[in-house]
């Protein structure tokens, strides 16, 4: 039977040390994002090489995923994640040194940029290989029955994180410096290495040693592209966070559309965090899995609505609400389609299926800020976020329409014939 109790993975210790480790990571890593940006910006006074940041980062990030997939599918997964977090940790460290005064007086600024961007680019390949080595951990610390739940609290903590992470950033920042601020992400490493200690070695269930890479690749691609429920929430997904990346030009709105200044885009940008926030924590209570198809459908949909009254609207608090509303249907879409991955992918693809997933979704972060800004100067700003919410209006009829089979996906009935078996 269906374990739906909100609490019934915190019964697992590993699981504890596990989502204290997810959280730590993520929170590190959206922290020194925020913290770098702030001292790049100071060093070049230019928007153009804030770009860059994001840039250097998600070309070795996405250049290695599958491959980062198959080594995950091949090795102990605790050791392999010890070893990226450690990697993190030896990048924090250099990044701490780089924005150290005494260690960098009489360098000069641009040989200093060039060291910060060589330490995000390495940072890329370390990024590469923690997404899948992470998902197909969780498999391993839970019973498949609770595979729903467990992806609940997962999205959650690395949620959380990713809000907490940069609002920690700027605070600190203020407070102590950016130099000081390195020191806390270092700190926050450090916790999720030692905390992974508590966590047991977990079996290699795909050890085909007479497998070629290229071989092993393209198995992986092939089950993406066969199983349609995998291949429709990666699509879905994607295509929201590419054509709905409204986010990336809110301060345009904010000064030039509602004029409502900083407090105001303030205000604007916290929206849909808030929203995907709450909405994680009340799914823990109020489970997604049944007719899961279309729930998704429907909540892509709604996120697609969103976007488009909020680039029609010139009222501050009906965009606020606009915003928040697609945080909400953005943090459901992000159970369901993790909850998806983790019940229909087999236990010896997981690192591979993970990588695919991080090049279509995870690159579609960077490519949306960019596609919004792009479209923002041919179209104008508006016309480009009702362009991107039609878009993904559209994309959620086509996968309606051409994946029949997606629209009737019950992952209920999926998990009790997986236990039955």
């Amino acid at each position: 039977m269906v374990n739906s109790e909100p609490y019934a993975s915190f019964k697992y210790p590993e699981f504890n040390r596990f989502l204290l480790v997810r959280f730590a990571i993520v929170f590190a890593w959206s922290m020194q994002f925020v913290v770098i940006e702030w001292e790049v910006y100071s060093i070049t006074k230019s928007p153009l090489s804030l770009g860059y940041i994001g840039l250097l980062e998600v070309i070795p990030a996405v250049l290695m995923a599958l491959f980062a997939g198959h080594v995950a599918d091949r090795k102990d997964n605790k050791t392999l994640l010890m070893n990226c977090i450690a990697g993190f940790s030896i990048i924090s460290l250099g990044l701490f040194l780089l924005t150290w005064p005494r260690v960098i007086a009489g360098i000069p600024s641009n040989t200093v940029l060039l060291g910060i961007y060589a330490l995000v680019f390495l940072g890329g390949f370390v990024r590469a290989f923690i997404g899948p080595t992470v998902f197909s951990l969780m498999a391993f610390i839970l019973p498949r029955r609770l595979y729903p739940n467990g992806a609940t609290w997962n999205s959650t903590a690395g949620q959380l994180a990713r809000v907490l992470g940069p609002a920690l950033g700027g605070f600190t920042i203020g407070m102590i410096g950016v130099h000081w601020s390195m020191c806390v992400i270092l700190g926050f490493s450090l916790l999720a290495l030692v905390t992974l200690t508590g966590i047991s070695k977990k079996p290699v269930t795909n050890a085909k040693t007479d497998q070629s890479v290229w071989s092993s690749l393209g198995e992986g691609l092939r089950f993406v592209f066969l199983e349609k429920s995998v291949l429709g929430a990666i699509t879905l997904d994607m295509v929201a966070v590419l054509f709905g990346g409204a986010v990336a030009i809110l301060p345009v709105f904010a000064q030039d559309i509602l004029k409502v200044g900083s407090e105001g885009f303030g205000i604007l940008r916290a929206a849909p965090a808030v929203g995907t926030s709450l909405i994680m924590i009340v799914s823990a209570y109020f489970p997604l899995y049944k007719n899961a198809g279309m729930k998704l459908l429907l909540v892509v949909f709604g996120f697609g609505l969103s976007i488009l009254v909020f680039g029609i609207s010139t009222n501050f608090w009906l965009s606020v609400m606009a915003l928040f509303f697609s945080g909400v249907t953005d943090g459901v879409s992000m159970i369901i389609r993790d909850t998806i991955l983790q019940l229909r992918t087999p236990d010896a693809m997981r690192g591979r299926v993970a990588s695919v997933n991080a090049i279509f979704v995870g690159s579609s972060n960077e490519l949306g800020a960019f596609e919004s800004g792009l479209t923002a100067r041919l179209m104008g700003t508006v016309t480009s976020v009702i362009f991107g919410g039609t878009m993904t209006l559209l994309t959620v009829v086509t996968t309606g329409l051409v994946l029949p089979s997606f629209r009737k996906l019950d992952l209920e009935k999926d998990l009790k014939r997986q236990l039955a078996d």
